[in-house]
Formats: C-alpha cells, sequence, structure tokens
C-alpha cells in the first residue's frame, strides 16, 4: 500500500514504525511544525516528526490543510490510504476524499463511547473496565465515522493513562497493520446512535482533588490525570501532585471531614468511604512512592489535604 501518514505526539510513533516495518511504502508524513520547548524555548520537532526523519521519509508541516496548494501537493503523493492518528489538524472533505480508499483514522477507544481529544483519560477518569482501539474510516464529523475494525482491551485496576496509552499505541500500531493488509475485504460498521459520549480534552482546572466526592471518584481521577496534568490537592501549605492511590477499607469516624488524614500512612477521608495515597510528587522532585514521600514529609493524622 502507498500510504499518507499523518500525526504528531508520541502516541502515533508505534503505529509509524508498524507501517514501515510492514512493508507499505510511506509517501509522506504529515505533522505539526516544531513548537518551543524546555527552559530555552527552543524550537523541538514533534515525536512523529523526529521518528519519520530517522526513517528517512519526506516530513511535511502545513498549518492548514484547506490551502488548495496544500491539497495539489496531497493529491500528487498518489496515495492509497491515508493513516491519521492525533494530528491536530482538521481534514476538509476536500482531503478526506483524495487518497483511494480514504482517511482512516486509529482512535483509542471504542466508538461511539469516547469520541474526540481525550479518549484515554476519560475512560480511566469514568472507572471504564475496557476501552481499546477502532480503526475508523474518516467523514467530516468528530469520530462519527463507520469503523472498520476494533478490538476491546481490559483496563487494569489502578492503571494510569501513562500506563494505558502505552499499551494502546502498540495495540494501534497492530491493528492498522492488520487493516491495511485487509484493506479490500473490510466492510465498514456505521457506529450506533446508542453510547455516544464526548471526550473533551482535559483542562488544567480539573486536576485539583476535590476531598468532598466519593473516594472512588477520586481514584479515578488520580489515576486518569497521571502523568500529565497530574491530579493535585495542597498539604501542609504546599502543593502536591497525586499519581497513584487505592480505596482503603477503613471505617471513616462519623463527622470527620473530607481530607483528613485517619493515620500517619496518607488514608484520607473523603466524602464517602476513604482512600490511601501510593504516588505523589512534591513540586520541582520526581514521583515518589508514599514511603520514600513520607521519610521527607510530614503527614500527620488529623492534618487536612486541601488546605
Amino acid at each position: 500500500m502507498r500510504v499518507i501518514f499523518m500525526g504528531t505526539p508520541d502516541f502515533p510513533v508505534a503505529a509509524l514504525q508498524a507501517i514501515v516495518d510492514a512493508g507499505h511504502q510511506v509517501a509522506a508524513v504529515f505533522t505539526q511544525p516544531p513548537r518551543p520547548a524546555g527552559r530555552g524555548k527552543q524550537l523541538r520537532p514533534s515525536p512523529v516528526q523526529a521518528r519519520a526523519e530517522a526513517l528517512g521519509l519526506p516530513v511535511f508541516s502545513p498549518t492548514n490543510l484547506r490551502d488548495p496548494g496544500v491539497q495539489d501537493q496531497i493529491r500528487s503523493l498518489d496515495a492509497d490510504v491515508a493513516v491519521v492518528v492525533a494530528y491536530g489538524l482538521l481534514l476538509p472533505q476536500d482531503v478526506l476524499d483524495i487518497p483511494r480508499l480514504g482517511c482512516w483514522n486509529i482512535h483509542a477507544s471504542l466508538l461511539p463511547r469516547w469520541r474526540g481529544a481525550a479518549p484515554i483519560h476519560r475512560a480511566i477518569m469514568a472507572g471504564d473496565l475496557e476501552t481499546g482501539v477502532c480503526i475508523m474510516q474518516m467523514e467530516a464529523g468528530l469520530d462519527t465515522g463507520p469503523v472498520l475494525m476494533r478490538h476491546a482491551l481490559p483496563i487494569a485496576a489502578g492503571e494510569t493513562t501513562g500506563q494505558l496509552h502505552d499499551r494502546l499505541a502498540v495495540l494501534g500500531a497492530e491493528l492498522i497493520v492488520q487493516a491495511l493488509a485487509a484493506a479490500d475485504d473490510l466492510a465498514p460498521t456505521p457506529q450506533p446512535e446508542q453510547g455516544v459520549c464526548y471526550a473533551h480534552k482535559i483542562d488544567k482546572s480539573e486536576a485539583q482533588v476535590n476531598w468532598a466526592d466519593p473516594a472512588d471518584q477520586i481514584v479515578h481521577k488520580i489515576h486518569g490525570l497521571s502523568p500529565f496534568p497530574g491530579a493535585w490537592t495542597m498539604m501542609q501549605g504546599e502543593r502536591v501532585k497525586l499519581h497513584g492511590a487505592t480505596l482503603a477499607d477503613i471505617q471513616v469516624p462519623s463527622g470527620t471531614a473530607p481530607g483528613t488524614a485517619l493515620d500517619d500512612g496518607l488514608t484520607i477521608a473523603c466524602g464517602s468511604g476513604a482512600l490511601r495515597l501510593l504516588r505523589l510528587q512534591r513540586a520541582g522532585k520526581s514521583a515518589q512512592d508514599a514511603a520514600s514521600f513520607l521519610a521527607g514529609f510530614a503527614m500527620p493524622k488529623g492534618a487536612i489535604c486541601g488546605e
């Protein structure tokens, strides 16, 4: 197959590599332009651009796919299909129609659940027990196209977005290679109207923990926002990120205020139930397990989180 690949962050890198390894011809890679990064704010190429250049593939970084010149460039590539993964630019219908087989998206959810920008975060934050990857025929709507192939994956207890991201990236790479091999035999299946929900982009304002929420909801939030942007709370006047937690099998005394430390081991009362913090990160430091954190930070029984 002659393929155009469109993607930007870490997640698509495995798929790009797998397509090349499977022997397909990648005619060009489209990605977002380099962005300022680091303390010096020097321009840094996207992870997809870095891998594409290492593979010797031509890379293009247009800022708008509605430009007729850009569309002519895509048309000149004479591709069988465009594979799109977390690209970051809207593909207008004129572009969707250019490849012989259209544009295929690798989407990290079991559509129609979690259409949109942050399906991995939202699945964990909602407490879903499974997710997966869909290979979708792209339409003009937001993740509304028919599904060509899907594979479900259980979400492990305590799994973070970072961990699930890496597993789904591998699954997506495997699935797109299978789809390309079976391209002429795939039967698009329209998405059902039932079960549609949207994975809105994560806003940093969501990251502060509200200890009045139920314990299980807070645990899901902590795991869903790890490693980025990181759920956080105030502890002893210091802002601390939370990266791991588990429900605590403990009876919370009546009248205990949410956020209260119930012991010296980071067991915290919630609006209902309690949780135990397992992995934490102080400002300017690396994440630590609870024992290492407590070796340098006192959070005694009766202290209040969130203040």
